[in-house]
């Protein structure tokens, strides 16, 4: 089940990956003023994105992307392959739970704002 907990971990990357980039995305885009960033399907997908993460955090649920990877990986030896080590490395930090809480409010506070500035069409 590696194979299975790695896709689970390289999918979670990629959600990251379009949560934090989107953001930068729709700036950059913005700025140049490139229609795709008002985008409605784009943008709801991306603040809902947040949103749940969010909201899991302020409830103290951990991520069903990370508890599913762990429990794929419950049964497996404790050598880490290359995904795992180099994505799970840019993935996860030994922070108190609160740092992230704050952190995931915040930049759900910035895609908010964002929503707002640079709104999506109608």
């Amino acid at each position: 089940m590696t194979w299975l907990a790695n896709t689970i971990l390289v999918l979670h990357a990629l959600i990251v990956l379009f949560i934090v980039g989107g953001l930068i995305a729709i700036w950059i885009g913005a700025a140049f003023r490139r229609s795709w960033v008002r985008n409605r399907a784009f943008r709801t997908t991306h603040i809902v994105a947040i949103g749940i993460v969010a909201l899991l955090a302020v409830v103290d649920l951990p991520c069903p992307l990370t508890v599913l990877e762990d429990e794929l990986r419950a049964g497996a030896s404790g050598a880490q392959g290359f995904v795992q080590r180099w994505v799970g490395a840019l993935l996860y930090f030994d922070f108190p739970a609160w740092v992230f809480t704050l952190a995931y409010v915040a930049f759900f506070i910035a895609v908010a704002i964002t929503w707002r500035r640079v709104r999506p069409r109608s």
